[in-house]
């Protein structure tokens, strides 16, 4: 791997283990608002209950966990970079019984595990970090058997995600924060129709198909999503611990009433869009 992108691989498991344990204080309420992705994951991989099933950039432990479960005569390797979050993961299986899988922490450009080795691939909201998304993308491939599948979840465009650009943008407008180089790992960037399905397709998968998921992030009120924000999200915290005292009080008070505006009815159900991509490893 290029010293850049391993530079950028390092940052990445560094940032993930300092959030780990907001990720593991929020983890109902995180794990609630992804279901939704990890349920079309789980519905396009097509699973029986002996498969060989692994889950990529898991976090704190889904869909793999769910998966786990159905899978009653077969396993689970569930990856990620951090090991801060697989430790979060580990807990949960524990609180669910769950026995039939194990963490391993590595990095999906080099993942270690021999060829046709799993059944299915499961990937939710890790793409668009991926330091190098073609090179994830064949290391998949790789470790997939013939006629297994893939499944992957990434953010739609950013005008679909507003619980994420009302505060970042709030943020650029009172800061002068430097613009990411272009293609650079961020949120948005599988986000047009179409993208993540040509990296599976140029990794030499088939039957790609694509759907898209639209939902609401049920914060309950304006200050349980912005708590929520300032403990979970890696650029929203990097940006504020940048700013001023003045400035970052100025910065909640334009978030909470923009929160207001868009969302009158006090419940800060903001909306999000996701991608679900799905290819198949060929067979011969």
């Amino acid at each position: 791997m290029e010293a850049q992108l391993e530079q950028i691989r390092e940052q990445q498991k560094e940032t993930w283990n300092k959030f780990s344990p907001g990720w593991r204080k929020w983890d109902d309420f995180t794990m609630n608002w992804l279901k939704p992705m990890g349920d079309e994951i789980i519905s396009a991989l097509q699973l029986r209950s002996t498969d060989v099933v692994l889950d990529i950039a898991a976090g704190t432990g889904e869909p793999g966990l769910t998966i786990a479960k159905m899978v009653k005569d077969g396993h689970v390797v569930i990856t990620d970079l951090a090991e801060g979050m697989l430790e979060v993961a580990r807990d949960n299986a524990a609180k669910r019984g769950i026995r039939n899988y194990e963490t391993v922490a590595c990095d999906v450009c080099e993942l270690p595990f021999a060829d046709n080795t799993f059944d299915a691939v499961s990937c939710r909201m890790g793409f668009m970090f991926f330091p190098d998304m073609q090179l994830a993308a064949q290391e998949m491939r790789r470790v997939l058997k013939p006629g297994g599948r893939i499944a992957a979840a990434v953010w739609g465009r950013p005008e679909q995600n507003p619980w994420v650009t009302m505060i970042m943008g709030t943020i650029n407008k009172n800061m002068q924060l430097p613009a990411p180089p272009p293609g650079a790992p961020g949120m948005f960037r599988c986000g047009n129709p179409g993208m993540l399905a040509d990296i599976l397709k140029q990794a030499g998968l088939v039957n790609i198909s694509e759907q898209e998921v639209t939902g609401k992030l049920r914060a309950g009120s304006r200050d349980n999503y912005w708590t929520f924000m300032n403990e979970v999200a890696a650029p929203v915290v990097a940006a504020m611990s940048k700013a001023d005292g003045s400035t970052q009080a100025k910065i909640k008070s334009e978030v909470l009433e923009l929160v207001d505006q868009k969302y009158p009815d006090h419940q800060a159900a903001i909306d999000f869009g996701a991608r679900i991509v799905c290819g198949q490893k060929p067979t011969a």
